[in-house]
């Protein structure tokens, strides 16, 4: 969540908060307790005029991620920016223009953490055309469970969530104008008006990790489905879906699938060469050989431990020095945001959608 990045960042050695934005005043109380020196904002741009700034980190809805990038990076400073990096493809590129603009001067990070795991040593190191081949295939897929009763990711709305302690037009930025709504500020990630549902919130990691090792393009043509199945309780997003990518480039597929009324079948990937495959889970990643065409391969088991704060350490290094590189760099957070956008409007719109390289459009 937005505090645990700040708690992250404040773990690190001489990093301090000296500021703190939100549109809900208890965010800031809670910040204080965090950074208790931090000046504390309900409008982020006063915050932005702070010359003693010199990063930012951003964790709203995603439907403000653009503008909140944009204005920090044309204030001059460095960002660390919550994924999913983009909303939509107008905001990446809007986004891409403000990053371009500011010509590498300032670092981004893009908040995909597990680009900055051990693991991604370990599956550079299996991805070797005589461990593994040809690859046609990734299958992902990411399950949870919750008890019942309580929904996955419902907040509760609580008595001081009024249009006196919430900054309600600025909540909505650039979405439809709609009337205050508790339900809609603390529970957004349920609303296509500001979130990507879980596409946003955990697909995009799975494909950071992959996108990252193989330097994967974004997918051709994307096709999802789904549906509210489990939670009755007004979400717009569904709790049980299925994405199928295809990458022409690479001549493969990429298929993720997810529900939240299960978890036997947990978070992972396997990547499907005719040599081998690579399977990864949140506990490691594990070479397994294929025999028919490696009779005499062993498996092998990645060793590389994994850091918590590596991916807010790394981007505080590349601040100090130059030479350092985001482990997810901007043009990174642009594919996945797009492969994602491609999942959501092909679910919306019950067919399926294609990326156009040459006009950077879905259609």
């Amino acid at each position: 969540s937005d505090l645990e990045i700040l708690r992250q960042a404040v773990a690190l050695d001489n990093v301090e908060c000296i500021g703190a934005a939100d549109v809900f005043t208890k965010r800031l109380e809670e910040a204080k307790n965090i950074a208790p020196n931090a000046k504390t904002y309900l409008n982020y741009h006063r915050m932005l005029e702070d010359k003693d700034i010199d990063a930012v980190l951003i964790a709203t809805p995603q439907h403000l991620h653009q503008e909140c990038f944009v204005a920090a990076l044309q204030a001059g400073k460095h960002v660390y920016q919550e994924k999913t990096m983009a909303f939509s493809v107008t905001h990446a590129k809007k986004m891409r223009a403000a990053y371009q603009h500011a010509g590498g001067k300032q670092v981004v990070q893009v908040g995909h953490q597990w680009t900055s795991m051990g693991q991604i040593a370990d599956a550079v190191s299996f991805l070797k055309p005589e461990l593994m081949g040809k690859i046609t295939m990734i299958q992902g897929r990411m399950y949870r469970n919750t008890p019942h009763g309580k929904p996955q990711w419902a907040r509760l709305v609580t008595p001081d969530m009024t249009p006196e302690n919430i900054m309600w037009k600025e909540f909505l930025g650039e979405a439809p104008d709609h009337a205050f709504d508790a339900n809609r500020y603390i529970n957004w990630r349920f609303f296509w008006d500001y979130s990507g549902g879980n596409v946003y919130e955990n697909m995009c990691h799975q494909l950071s990790f992959w996108y990252k090792a193989m330097g994967l393009s974004i997918p051709s043509k994307v096709t999802m489905t789904g549906g509210i199945y489990l939670w009755k309780d007004g979400r717009e997003v569904p709790d049980t879906m299925n994405v199928a990518m295809e990458h022409q480039t690479e001549e493969m597929m990429y298929t993720w699938d997810s529900g939240f009324g299960n978890d036997q079948l947990k978070i992972t990937e396997d990547v499907l060469g005719d040599n081998g495959t690579i399977s990864h889970t949140t506990q490691g990643t594990k070479y397994i050989p294929q025999k028919v065409n490696r009779k005499d391969g062993n498996e092998m088991v990645g060793v590389t431990r994994n850091d918590p704060k590596a991916h807010m350490q790394n981007f505080v290094d590349c601040i100090r020095d130059s030479s350092q590189k985001p482990n997810c760099p901007f043009e990174l957070g642009f594919k996945i945001s797009i492969a994602c956008r491609m999942a959501v409007d092909s679910y919306r719109k019950g067919r399926t959608m294609k990326w156009d390289p040459v006009k950077e459009e879905i259609v």
